[in-house]
């Protein structure tokens, strides 16, 4: 071998070196930017999470008789006659506590009369309907009460409480629809006999 031969040689490989170095530095760079596009793109395709506070649905109800500060309160749509006593302050000392039923959903515009002491039990709110009205209140009925509509008898008259029970009150008279054996007619011969 001669003197020139290994310079060449050594050359050869010096620049088939920096070539294969050069194709795998390019190859690295590659890899990582697609790397990085893909995270970006996995990251920009992630829905945004929008919280939004939803109030819940308010009902008026006029507390008057044997409380402290009888008046008018908006309280939730499931409130019960338990949060319109403790709104209007509580009972007054003349209150007949037993003259209320305290577990009862309230219902939008009605008055709560709360009895005092010897006074005859009204069980505050339990008529089926607004005095003077004749409706029958869905959210506040009970059986005796609902069998009094034309067409429903007590085993329908249950299965509107049991649908009232388990999934809250009715917040429109269209909602019968949804109690198993009321249909489209039997809706119709309804709708003005009944309220929320």
């Amino acid at each position: 071998m001669d003197a020139q031969t290994v310079p060449r040689s050594r050359r050869r490989l010096a620049i088939g070196a920096a070539v294969v170095l050069v194709v795998v530095v390019a190859a690295v760079t590659i890899a990582i930017g697609i790397v990085r596009t893909g995270a970006e793109s996995a990251v920009d395709t992630v829905p945004e999470v929008v919280s939004e506070t939803v109030a819940p649905a308010s009902v008026y109800v006029h507390v008057s008789g044997e409380v402290r500060v009888p008046g008018l309160y908006r309280l939730d749509q499931d409130a019960r006659v338990v949060d319109a006593v403790a709104a209007a302050g509580g009972f007054s000392e003349k209150a007949s506590r037993d003259g209320v039923n305290l577990a009862r959903p309230v219902s939008d515009g009605e008055q709560l009369l709360i009895p005092a002491e010897g006074d005859e039990r009204t069980d505050a709110g339990t008529s089926a309907a607004p005095e003077g009205d004749g409706r029958v209140n869905l959210n506040t009925a009970d059986v005796a009460a609902l069998d009094t509509l034309p067409r429903v008898g007590p085993a329908i008259a249950q299965r509107i409480i049991d649908w009232r029970d388990q999934n809250g009150r009715f917040t429109s008279v269209d909602d019968l629809m949804a109690v198993p054996g009321i249909g489209e007619k039997m809706l119709e011969s309804l709708r003005d006999l009944v309220t929320v």
